[in-house]
Formats: C-alpha cells, sequence, structure tokens
C-alpha cells in the first residue's frame, strides 16, 4: 500500500465514519448526514475535504482502511469514471471497503430513471447480506435515518475510547471462542440413543443445510432433549465455535430468556449497558449453536429468540418445546413414541428364538432392557419374559421416561409382576388435567404410578423437592425435610433415586442430587397445591440465606475458587430464593441476602441481576425501609455501573447509603458505600479529588475499625487511583502496594490480582517496565485461575504496553486483540477501564508499523484466549529480557481520566 495509508488520521482520533456519494447532485444530503455524524461525536471522512474533487485511488482506500463505518448515499448518478479506469470512483470505493467494515447505504428516492450502471449497483448492493439498504426522501428525513442507525450499531459493535488512540475494532474471526468460561457444556450422556435414527437424521440434515431455528416438540418425556443432544454432538464440526446448553427449566420468565443464554456464553452482567446489546456483541462472527431446553415455559420469548438469530447471521438454534415457537423461520421437528413391539407378530413367529430376536431389536423393548441392566446388570431377555416386557412398552405407549420410571422397579419386580401392577394401576389415575395430550397423560400417570409404590413419607419427600429450581445438595434437602413422619430421610432419598425420580452426581467430595423437568414439574404442581407451600419455600429460602452467610468471609479468603465454583452450581436456587423473598415482600431477607453473596455476584457477573433485585425493592418499598436494607438497596442501584447515570442521583444515593450503614452500625457497608461515592467523584464531568480522597481516607478507617481486611485492600487500592489521577504515581505505587500486601495476608487472591494489575501500571507509568511486566504476568495468572475474565482482561492490557516498550509490535498486537475479543465475549467492552495501552501503541497504530500491527491484532482476536493466556505469561519474562533501552515513558501523559474510571465495583 501507498505509504500515505499508514499515516493519514483525523485530527482528533475519534471514530471515523467514511461517506461515500457524488459530490454535486447529493451535496444536500451529503451536508445533511456531516451533520449527523458530528452530532454524535463522531469524525465524518469526506473527500471535498481535500485538496481534490476527486483524490487518487490509493488515497481514498487509505482512507477506508482507517474508517470505522462506511456510509453510502446513492441518488441518479453513477459518478465520474476516470481515464484509463473502467468503473466510476463511487463504485470503486463501495469495492475497497473491508468486507468486517459495517456498511449503511441510503438511496434517495426519485421519479427519475437512475443511469444503469447505478441502478445495477445498487443491484449488487440490496444483495450484499453485509449492507443495511433503507431508502429516503428528504435530507432531513436522511439525517435522522443516520442518526438513528449509527446509534444502533455503536451500541452493539464499538466501546468508548480509553486514554491514547481509538483504533477500529474487527470483526471477531470466525474461530474466536469466548472468553475463560466456556460455552455451558452439554450434559453428559451415557446411553445409547435408541430407535431415533430417521429423528437424529432430519434435525441434523436441517441444521446441516440452510435452517437456522429449529424446534424439536413432543410432549413431557418423550426424549426431546436426549434427541436434541445427540444432534448437536453430529453437528460439532459445523459449529466451529461449539455449542452453548442452555437449560431453561428454572427461567420462568420470558424477558429473562437473554439472561440465561448471555450467562450461557459467559456474558458476565456487571450493570453497565444492555444485556441485549452485550448478548449480540459477544455472538457476532462465531459459529456457534444455542441449544435451548424446555422451551415451553417462556414461549412468548420466542420473537426475541428470532430478533437475535436475525442480528447475527452466524448462529443457529435447536429448541425443545412441547409446542412450536410459531415465528418465521422456524423447522419443526416431531417427536413420537418409540416404535412398539407386535405381540401378534411375535406369536406369529416361526419359533420362539425369531420372537425372541425380534423383540430384542424393538427400540422400546432395548431402551427398557438398557435401563434394566444399569440396576440389575444380570438382567436377561428371555423368551419366558419377552412378552411380558413388550406388553409393558405398550402400556407406556413407547415414552422413553415412563419406560425409564418402570425398568427402575425391575430390581425388585419381575417383568410378569411389573405388568399386573402397572396394569392394574394406570386406568385408575386420574392423569392430570383433560386437555394434555394422551402420551402427557400417559407421562403423569406413570409418575403417579412410580409414587404409589414408595411409602408415604418417599412421596411426601418428593413432593418438597419440588421447592428446589436447580441442582441440590443433600444439607439443603435436610432443611425442607423437617417434620416427615414415618420416615429416614436417606433411605426415602436411596428410594427416590433407585425409582429414577431423583438422579444423583458427583460434585468433588459432595454429592448433589437433580431431577428432570418433567418429574420436578409434577412434584412442583403437588406443591403448589398445598397449604405449607409458602412455609416450605420460605425453609428453601432460610438455607439459601445461610449458606450466603456461611460463604460471606470463605469469599474474601483462600477458599474463594472453590466457593465461587459451589455458588455457580447453585446459581439457580439463590435466584428462586431471592425472587420468593421479594415476592412476599421480605425486604430484610432479601437486601441481607444480597449483601452477603457481594463478591460471588461481582466475581461471577451477576451484578446486573442483583441491580434489578434491588431497584424493584426500592420501587416497592422505599422510605418505608429500615436503615441497612436501604443502605443496602441503595448501594447496589447506584455503584453499579455508576458511571451511565447522571451525578445527581448516584452522588446523593451513594452519600445516603453511607449514612445509613454508619446509623446501622455496619462498618463495611458505610466504607464500601464511601469507596463507590469517592470513584462516582472521580467520573464526575467536574471531577472533585480532593472530596473522593476524604471519602477513601474515612472508608479506610472504617474497614480497620471493623477488622475487615479485604475491604481494606480495596480501599487501599482506589486511593491509589486517587494518587494516579493527581499525577502522585511514586504514592500511588505505595498505596498498591499496601493493598497487594494486606490481600496476600487474607488469601484473597482476587484482591491480590486486582493490586498486582494496579501496582503495574503504577510502575510502567513511571518507567519500569520491567518490574512491571512481573506484575501484569502475576495478576493474570490469579485471574486466569479464578476464572475472572475483567482480571484476564485486563492483564493482556498490561502486558500490551509490556511488549510495546520491548518494540514487539507482533505481541503488542496479538495481545491486544485477544483482549478486545475477551471484552466483547463476556460483555465487559462497554465499562470504563482501568489501562492506559493507548499511548504505548500509538506509535505503532499510526507509524511505519502500522499494517504490521492491524495484522497482528487480527491475528490476537483470532487465537483462542486460554491459549493467548498461557503464550502471554510465557512471553512475559522473555519480553523483559528483551528490553535492551529504556522504556517508553508514558509517565508525563494525562491519566487522569482513567484514573477517574475504572470498572464500577471497588477493584
Amino acid at each position: 500500500m501507498n505509504p500515505v495509508a499508514g499515516a493519514i488520521r483525523t485530527p482528533d482520533q475519534r471514530l471515523r465514519v467514511f461517506v461515500s456519494s457524488t459530490l454535486k447532485e447529493l451535496a444536500p444530503e451529503r451536508r445533511a448526514v456531516r451533520a449527523a455524524i458530528e452530532q454524535l461525536g463522531l469524525a465524518p471522512v469526506m473527500f471535498e475535504l481535500g485538496a481534490r474533487p476527486h483524490p487518487p485511488r490509493d488515497l481514498y482506500r487509505a482512507y477506508l482502511a482507517q474508517s470505522d463505518i462506511f456510509v453510502g448515499l446513492y441518488g441518479e448518478r453513477y459518478g465520474w469514471v476516470a481515464p484509463g479506469e473502467e468503473i466510476s470512483g463511487l463504485e470503486d470505493e463501495y469495492r475497497l471497503a473491508p468486507r468486517e467494515l459495517p456498511k449503511l447505504v441510503y438511496v434517495k428516492e426519485t421519479d427519475a430513471p437512475r443511469e444503469p450502471r447505478l441502478a445495477e449497483l445498487l443491484h449488487r448492493i440490496r444483495d450484499d447480506d453485509g449492507a443495511s439498504y433503507v431508502s429516503f426522501a428528504a435530507p432531513e428525513d436522511l439525517a435522522e435515518l443516520v442518526r438513528s442507525d449509527l446509534t444502533t450499531l455503536l451500541a452493539e459493535r464499538f466501546a468508548l475510547a480509553g486514554p491514547g488512540v481509538r483504533e477500529p475494532e474487527p470483526e471477531p474471526e470466525p474461530d474466536a471462542v469466548a472468553g475463560l468460561r466456556a460455552e455451558a457444556a452439554l450434559p453428559a450422556v451415557l446411553t445409547p440413543l435408541l430407535g431415533r435414527t430417521h429423528e437424529l437424521e432430519t434435525v441434523a440434515g436441517l441444521l446441516g443445510g440452510d435452517a437456522r431455528l429449529v424446534t424439536v416438540t413432543g410432549p413431557g418425556g418423550i426424549g426431546k432433549s436426549r434427541l436434541a443432544i445427540e444432534a448437536a454432538r453430529v453437528l460439532h464440526e459445523r459449529f466451529t465455535d461449539g455449542v452453548a446448553f442452555i437449560d431453561l427449566a428454572p427461567v420462568t420468565d420470558p424477558a429473562l430468556v437473554p439472561r440465561a443464554i448471555a450467562e450461557a456464553i459467559g456474558v458476565r452482567d456487571v450493570g453497565g449497558g444492555g444485556l441485549d446489546d452485550k448478548l449480540r456483541t459477544a455472538l457476532r462472527g462465531r459459529r456457534l449453536l444455542l441449544l435451548l431446553d424446555n422451551f415451553e415455559q417462556v414461549v412468548d420469548a420466542a420473537p426475541a429468540l428470532r430478533a437475535l438469530l436475525a442480528d447475527v447471521p452466524s448462529v443457529s438454534a435447536l429448541v425443545t418445546s412441547r409446542i412450536l415457537l410459531r415465528v418465521s423461520g422456524e423447522h419443526g421437528v416431531e417427536v413420537g413414541p418409540l416404535p412398539l413391539p407386535d405381540p401378534e407378530r411375535a406369536a406369529a413367529a416361526r419359533d420362539a428364538t425369531a420372537a425372541l430376536d425380534d423383540a430384542a431389536r424393538n427400540p422400546a423393548v432395548a431402551l427398557f432392557v438398557e435401563r434394566v441392566r444399569a440396576a440389575t446388570p444380570d438382567f436377561e431377555l428371555t423368551a419366558d419374559n419377552a412378552d411380558d416386557v413388550a406388553r409393558i412398552c405398550i402400556a407406556l405407549d413407547g415414552v422413553p421416561l415412563a419406560i425409564e420410571l418402570a425398568a427402575a422397579r425391575a430390581r425388585v419386580l419381575t417383568p410378569a409382576a411389573l405388568l399386573e401392577r402397572l396394569g392394574r394401576r394406570l386406568p385408575l389415575l386420574a392423569g392430570g388435567p383433560r386437555d394434555l395430550p394422551e402420551r402427557q397423560r400417559t407421562m403423569r400417570r406413570t409418575i403417579e404410578w412410580s409414587t404409589q409404590l414408595l411409602s408415604a413419607s418417599a412421596v411426601e419427600l418428593l413432593t418438597r423437592l419440588g421447592v428446589f429450581a436447580g441442582a441440590f445438595p443433600l444439607e439443603a434437602i435436610e432443611a425442607i425435610a423437617g417434620g416427615i413422619e414415618d420416615g429416614d430421610l436417606l433411605d426415602d432419598l436411596a428410594a427416590l433415586v433407585d425409582g429414577s425420580l431423583v438422579h444423583q452426581q458427583e460434585h468433588g467430595d459432595r454429592a448433589v442430587f437433580t431431577m428432570l423437568a418433567t418429574v420436578r414439574e409434577y412434584a412442583r404442581e403437588q406443591l403448589d397445591a398445598r397449604a405449607d407451600a409458602r412455609a416450605l419455600r420460605d425453609a428453601h429460602a432460610r438455607w439459601y440465606i445461610a449458606l450466603g452467610e456461611q460463604a460471606e468471609a470463605e469469599l474474601e479468603g483462600p477458599r474463594q475458587l472453590a466457593w465461587v465454583a459451589r455458588l455457580s452450581e447453585e446459581a439457580d436456587d439463590l435466584r428462586a430464593a431471592m425472587r420468593h423473598l421479594l415476592d412476599t415482600n421480605q425486604w430484610e431477607h432479601a437486601a441481607h441476602f444480597a449483601w452477603t453473596l457481594y463478591v460471588y455476584w461481582w466475581v461471577d457477573g451477576h451484578l446486573g441481576a442483583v441491580h434489578a433485585w434491588m431497584t424493584e425493592l426500592l420501587d416497592a418499598a422505599g422510605d418505608a425501609l429500615d436503615d441497612l436494607t436501604r443502605a443496602t438497596a441503595l448501594y447496589f442501584t447506584r455503584a453499579i455501573g455508576f458511571w451511565q447515570n447522571p451525578n445527581d442521583w448516584v452522588v446523593p444515593g451513594l452519600e445516603e447509603s453511607a449514612e445509613r450503614f454508619h446509623r446501622a452500625g455496619d462498618r463495611s457497608g458505610e466504607a464500601l458505600a464511601l469507596i463507590s461515592l469517592a470513584l462516582a467523584l472521580l467520573g464526575a464531568e467536574r471531577p472533585d479529588a480532593e472530596r473522593a480522597a476524604g471519602a477513601l481516607d474515612t472508608a479506610l478507617d472504617r474497614f480497620r475499625e471493623a477488622g475487615d481486611q479485604w475491604g481494606e485492600a480495596m480501599a487501599l487500592v482506589t486511593m491509589g487511583r486517587v494518587a494516579l489521577f493527581q499525577q502522585r504515581l511514586p504514592a500511588a505505587q505505595a498505596d498498591f502496594d499496601a493493598s497487594l500486601q494486606v490481600a496476600t495476608t487474607q488469601g484473597d487472591e482476587l484482591g491480590a490480582a486486582i493490586a498486582m494489575h494496579h501496582r503495574g501500571w503504577a510502575q510502567v507509568l513511571q518507567g519500569q517496565v520491567g518490574a512491571a511486566a512481573e506484575q501484569f504476568s502475576r495478576s493474570l495468572a490469579l485471574s486466569h485461575g479464578l476464572g475472572h475474565d475483567e482480571g484476564v482482561a485486563y492483564g493482556l492490557e498490561g502486558l500490551v504496553a509490556v511488549a510495546a516498550a520491548a518494540g514487539d509490535v507482533r505481541r503488542a498486537g496479538e495481545l491486544l486483540g485477544a483482549a478486545e475479543v475477551l471484552r466483547e465475549r463476556t460483555g465487559l467492552y462497554n465499562a470504563p477501564s482501568f489501562s492506559f495501552t493507548g499511548p504505548f501503541i500509538e506509535p505503532f497504530a499510526t507509524g511505519p508499523l502500522a499494517t504490521e500491527f492491524a495484522a497482528a491484532r487480527r491475528a490476537g482476536r483470532g487465537l483462542r484466549v486460554a491459549e493467548e493466556v498461557a503464550i502471554a505469561m510465557t512471553d512475559a519474562s522473555g519480553a523483559v529480557r528483551a528490553m535492551g533501552a529504556p522504556a517508553t515513558d508514558a509517565s508525563g501523559g494525562d491519566v487522569s481520566e482513567a484514573g477517574a474510571s475504572g470498572a464500577g465495583e471497588p477493584a
């Protein structure tokens, strides 16, 4: 490329919008578009600003290469074709625009005929799936369209710039993956799929072709989930970025389906920006299959799912539901019962061996035999029992879950005895609502039949288990099982497991239990019909509140990682407990519960949900709350995402929160509110560093009075930020050093990682880049171990500066690209970040190495982040050794803006 390509920049380094059009014909429209772009604070790139009416091809290629968005305006004229050229500059600009560049095309309505070559060009543009194509009538209409479209596009694709240059962000490469938290894996399957060859080929064929939304339908227990999981496994090579499994059984509100998808693919809801925008940004460009299980109870979310697929064409969805979603583009595949054996054919067989072979090949019989052998390995299908087994399958209509439940009884009953009991019991059972499909009633009758084979205490336990939303440990069962008469809890639980009504799993040294959605639904229906349902849900909530109280201290110490993992396993029931507390107006308990799990909500990316809960609490109860409850709710609604809210709303709210914590005698709560108040004061339109420093001094005193070392470390980190804001770099480093010492003493790996990251920037801004490399690398390793995506992104960004200071353009670009992808894929891209990479990469981005840097950056975006983390940590020491010259001195730069921002939480 012509050397000028690497040098052309807009003066203010704002996001650049390239405007392509004929000049005189569309002069009013060009003025309207320029005004719209500038009103959004962006930089229009228009050739009328240059020295010639039609610049050389290399020149506008250079402008295109360094623009972020392409806007095309078209009227009646095709434009001038230069001597020696075959196409006009207008068409050439569109052709040269990089494919990954967002393209907004506006065509003026006209009664006059368009020039033939323009009509041909517009026809090709309409067929381009990478371009938005809209018509307009007048310049003022065009201006409004451009403002609206750019606002939407920016929300989806771009983050606000940090200090220094804002570079174009390329689209995620197809083979890149999400951050450290992988997509929710497919459930483990230990048994073969029987009798579903045709359905499997149909689903795989649809998704392997042009279909992007396939819904597998059928009644409960028919095997929809099993089929969908197998189809996803078959399709794994087509979906190069994997499959994300989203179990919607615990989700009852259709509005929460996007949140469930976001959590499954690793998007962190930290309360900043719209979750829908984050979800689309995280998915864009990825060949990913979303497997959404149990969609029938949130079917009103179907339009939202359809809109998501329309916005992200690289993603497909496989849905299981008892009913079709009824949206455009949906392909339905109905799953019926397993093929049934034919007793008459067996009776007519030429001999017993042939009859037995025929029965063994039947999928329903094979499933029964396979399930019985799981409990009784020596079970055999014989000529004596084959007819009974066949009639059992017929009685159960070939419904797989019904067959499994019946087979679970074969460890104590022969097939003949089992058939007799089924024949005596099933016709007598009510079978649920009359409007259910016949096979759904069969499934319900089978569950009821299974419960009638249990003791009264085991049936009571099953009903009470309906209170759980997800996986649950034995201790939680004990909390809701008190007072069951004439029963032994362990014996009753074993009976439920033996009967396949409850499944047991091992999570490390802990046993946890689950129920299939159909069984849970049955148990919940029985529970809801009882007078003591509220009391049982209260007991459930009390147990999880106690778990939060136990976790609070553990989350701040050396067992932090283990507790975050455990709470993640029980996240469905944590949410269910909170929902119950809010629905029953137990405001004090709800706020207390939120507060005890603060570190978990933060590290695991759920603060957005907490913000919504506490907003609901304030809206419902307001000033009627006691001091501690209102202080907590104010904190969560003001401190989370404070940078997006008006200063006259956030600062007073945090001041009130701190005062109410003080009146309630909660020193740590008061101190945490003061930390967030200090950050809000620094992030205000007119930063007040002096007042922020005073708030932090008080916060540090309060944490020390409370003996709260975790809080003390957080306060010291934030004090260091204030020092950076005031350009007092040695003082900032001293605060970060003190924070690290406290966190290390506490055994708080998260606090240590945060302190190391800040310490690294204080060092690098003072020119101590070698020492900074070690800090960033250690911080990165700790964050990686914790699964803390935000910390990993920060670590990568710190090492960008290290590589740039060493003159390693390739590593700097790769690390920056990897950090960008991680932030986009985890929803962390639109929060202010505590990084100063801009001054370090600017020479690469704007100088003679710009092309090499951009290529490395693209390569970094295509690497798997976990691989990049390993490479980064390995390379850090080598990068330090390679530095033969003093590091880039960025200490003279303005760090006040970055020092004032940072995450919405105290770290």
